[in-house]
């Protein structure tokens, strides 16, 4: 099947990708525009991976107040070069963040932020309160693992489901970035300040 020029141009202004790596996506896919995008974000995501341990020592702080000034969030993002932090892509990025943690308000960037202390007192009341419920102790610790899920879901920002679109995960977010723009991107922190509260 011949691919056609506005076919690898529509590719890339969906994706971000090069012209030869959508053209070969085409190619692979016959044509099939959602399948390519497909394949490019698993090669974006498996080339984010290897970038992981890049130090990322550039980048932006972005600050996004909501209207009505009463909330506002700022958020470090960093990157590689102060060329990627100039971009669009990377700009709009550290802004939907900024935006993210003003609407949800998480508590920590990562899990491994999370204290273990944190995290037991929590399985160590759902787990009470299972068991209370008469089930068995093996369905116990499948429930209580699946509510510790949704607990790292509740207070760490790349575990949630972004608020623009709550189909795709903080971390994928990130990692779709990280694709699209060739280097390791990091979240390095956030602050987020509401007027009438400690």
């Amino acid at each position: 099947m011949s691919i056609s020029m506005d076919q690898v141009k529509e590719l890339r202004e969906r994706t971000g990708a090069g012209i030869l790596d959508c053209k070969k996506a085409l190619t692979d896919t016959s044509g099939d525009v959602d399948a390519a995008i497909k394949i490019l974000r698993e090669k974006g995501l498996a080339a984010a991976a290897k970038k992981s341990s890049r130090d990322a020592s550039d980048g932006r702080i972005e600050v996004y107040v909501h209207p009505g000034n009463k909330v506002v969030a700022i958020v470090e993002v960093n990157c590689e070069t102060d060329f990627v932090a100039k971009t669009d892509d990377f700009k709009k990025l550290a802004y939907d963040l900024a935006l993210h943690v003003a609407a949800t308000n998480p508590s920590y960037v990562n899990r491994e932020e999370v204290p273990a202390a944190e995290v037991e007192r929590e399985r160590e009341i759902l787990r009470q309160q299972n068991v209370d419920s008469g089930k068995p102790a093996n369905i116990v610790e499948k429930i209580v693992e699946g509510r510790i899920e949704k607990f790292y879901g509740e207070i760490v920002l790349l575990e949630q489901e972004f608020v623009k679109d709550p189909s795709v995960k903080i971390k994928d977010l990130v990692q779709e970035a990280i694709a699209k723009l060739g280097e390791n991107i990091v979240v390095r922190r956030f602050s987020r300040f509401e007027v009438g509260s400690n």
